[in-house]
């Protein structure tokens, strides 16, 4: 298992960003968490097989139709929590 923390920026809040998130980390098998950030970027650490992942960051450039995703940001994640699905924060 892999995990990955990306922080996407562009027209990301207020257009399903999360909703559209969620329904595609799950169609891909990934545990893990979306949420807003104060600053108008969504945070988001998703878990899967490698293979998944990849796939996963691919399908962020896209986001749903009304978004304009700017950047998606790959960053380290020293998170220990244990994930056992993928939420909305």
């Amino acid at each position: 298992m892999a995990r990955q923390r990306y922080i996407v920026t562009g027209k990301v809040q207020g257009v399903g960003f999360r909703y559209w998130t969620h329904h595609t980390a799950f169609s891909l098998g990934l545990h893990g968490w979306v949420r807003n950030r104060p600053d108008g970027s969504v945070e988001i650490v998703a878990e899967g097989d490698l293979g998944s992942l990849r796939q996963f960051e691919k399908e962020l450039w896209q986001g749903p139709v009304s978004s304009r995703v700017a950047d998606v940001i790959p960053c380290d994640t020293n998170l220990q929590e244990e994930l056992t699905e993928f939420s909305m924060q």
